[in-house]
């Protein structure tokens, strides 16, 4: 069997920077054993699958390494743009069906923006040994779907050298690490190694609710946001009540196919 794949650098206006993702255009849902083993072969953080069900509207799936996840923005942000780059779609809007509902992306002024519902992280006392797996000592945590820690300087975050084996115990599906910007609103690194991704460079969905708690400390509503250590991306967040809009841009690294 051969199968079409792309690999898109997505949040990123050039090739070698933003992040990764794998996109399979599918015919019909093959086993999940076969799903998972393409994404560990691929090794990316995430690989996605799409399937039309009609104009401009999609099944999609996103894959680690290891398991299946909820939700992937830059891996939908790579699926969108690996559409609209094939000509599969005329429309301006594409809709996904995910397992976490339905997802729009739509081709603007500011590359592609994706429409998210966000979650509003919520205060908590640092879980005992968290704080000494990232090397920090002292800084505020905040509970969504990931732990949010909040330090005081971007050098800190730049610095990061986690222990991901202890970071691997905690009962969430990853730890964002963020801090105020200097040239952009706030920056960010993100850290998964209980999903087998150890560093994400760019991670859309963990801005659902970063964009939140930065938008409501900042008081602002449209936010810059950097995200990454050794390599990293950019992306423009605008909260809309209980909405998010993630856009960026992605290039086009790599055409192939799998034979298997």
């Amino acid at each position: 069997m051969k199968l079409k794949l792309l690999q898109i650098d997505a949040f990123t206006d050039r090739v070698f920077g933003g992040n990764p993702a794998a996109v399979c255009a599918l015919e019909r849902w093959l086993p999940d054993a076969t799903l998972q083993a393409i994404a560990a072969e691929n090794n990316l953080s995430e690989t996605a699958y799409y399937l039309r069900r009609g104009d401009g509207e999609y099944e999609l799936r996103w894959f680690t390494p290891g398991v299946e996840v909820d939700l992937c923005g830059h891996a939908t942000l790579a699926a969108a743009f690996a559409i609209f780059h094939s000509g599969a779609a005329d429309a301006q809007v594409l809709r996904f069906h995910t397992r976490s509902g339905e997802l729009r992306v739509r081709r603007g002024e500011r590359g592609l923006s994706m429409d998210f519902p966000l979650t509003r992280p919520r205060p908590i006392e640092a879980p005992a040994g968290l704080l000494a797996a990232l090397g920090l000592t002292d800084a505020q945590v905040l509970d969504a779907d990931d732990y949010i820690v909040v330090v005081g300087d971007e050098a800190i975050v730049d610095a990061l050298a986690p222990d991901f084996a202890a970071l691997r115990v905690f009962p969430r599906r990853g730890v964002a690490v963020t801090a105020p910007g200097r040239e952009f609103d706030f920056v960010s690194r993100w850290f998964g190694p209980r999903v087998s991704v150890d560093e994400d460079p760019v991670t859309g969905s963990a801005h659902t609710w970063l964009a939140p708690y930065w938008a409501q400390r900042l008081g602002k509503t449209i936010l810059r946001a950097r995200q990454g250590g050794a390599r990293r991306g950019t992306l423009v967040c605008e909260v809309l009540g209980e909405r998010v809009v993630l856009s960026g841009n992605a290039v086009l690294y790599l055409s192939g196919e799998i034979e298997f």
